[in-house]
């Protein structure tokens, strides 16, 4: 899933390439993906793009003032076209789901692979009107993200575990799985700590190791092509996605705490004082 770094360096390429260009046609092709029906899809056609912005994990495509607002969700990307082929797409089993096309014959495509579809895409005059954009906590790059900030966030989150303060999305905008991994273990926590066990220190220590590992994978993810964000994302992670690898800070193995549908990652000796945490669905399994 694409999360705050490789989303920004999305959004970048986009204003780069769109601002300015008027929106032509907009090609639907899996329905499920359209959330909305007012204005129509047919809305943005001859609109020039006036802006792009990311709210999250949320792009926004702003063109005078009707938005196309769109999250790749797990399996969903977008693909870069100079040229956009002339042929009208057609519902098929290739992962398209959305096209765009703009006045000089380039544009761009939403794409998800997998059979679950959760992609989402909204047409709307305001942002606000997408239900989980409204409800999206603070962005940790913001210039207003600051150690109080972070510190009133804690305190709401009780005993939450760090790891579930720091994904969720109504809480701190953009991080996901991936970065709340790369996040603990540059910290040096268990993804299992209590959000209010951290003491000043541990507060502040946390709050400037968010800001670095965001700050330099968006600088990493910068100028990319769209093409190359997974990979050198992968190439980048620490523990992240490398269950059984060495962690590049000890030596020790990465280890792998496995949920329903998700799984999380993090180095024993770094992270918990060299407790391996609790593999639940492992545990059931030998019962």
């Amino acid at each position: 899933m694409p999360e705050l770094p490789e989303v920004e360096a999305l959004r970048g390429l986009l204003e780069n390439r769109v601002v300015g260009r008027a929106i032509t046609r907009v090609w639907l092709v899996a329905f499920s993906a359209l959330k909305t029906h007012t204005p129509p899809l047919d809305a943005l056609h001859g609109l020039e793009v006036s802006g792009v912005s990311r709210h999250g994990k949320f792009l926004d495509v702003d063109a005078q003032g009707v938005h196309l607002v769109f999250h790749l969700a797990r399996a969903g990307w977008l693909v870069w076209r100079d040229e956009v082929p002339t042929a009208p797409p057609r519902p098929s089993k290739n992962p398209l789901a959305l096209r765009v096309v703009l006045d000089d014959g380039s544009g761009f495509d939403l794409t998800e692979a997998g059979t679950q579809k959760h992609l989402a895409v909204h047409v709307v005059t305001d942002p606000q009107q997408v239900a989980m954009v409204a409800t999206l906590g603070p962005d940790p790059l913001a210039d207003d993200f600051s150690p109080a900030a972070f510190g009133a966030i804690l305190d709401r989150a009780g005993r939450s575990q760090i790891k579930g303060v720091l994904r969720d999305q109504r809480v701190i905008a953009g991080i996901g799985n991936a970065y709340s991994d790369e996040i603990l273990h540059a910290a040096r926590l268990s993804p299992f700590t209590p959000a209010t066990s951290l003491d000043e220190a541990g507060r502040a220590a946390l709050y400037e190791v968010v800001r670095r590992v965001l700050r330099e994978a968006v600088e990493r993810a910068g100028g990319k092509e769209a093409k190359e964000l997974k990979d050198s994302k992968r190439a980048t992670m620490a523990v992240h996605g490398r269950t059984g690898q060495p962690c590049p800070v000890c030596g020790d193995v990465v280890r792998e705490v496995s949920f329903a549908d998700s799984s999380l990652q993090y180095c024993a000796t770094c992270q918990t004082g060299g407790k391996p945490l609790a593999d639940r669905r492992m545990s059931k399994l030998l019962k």
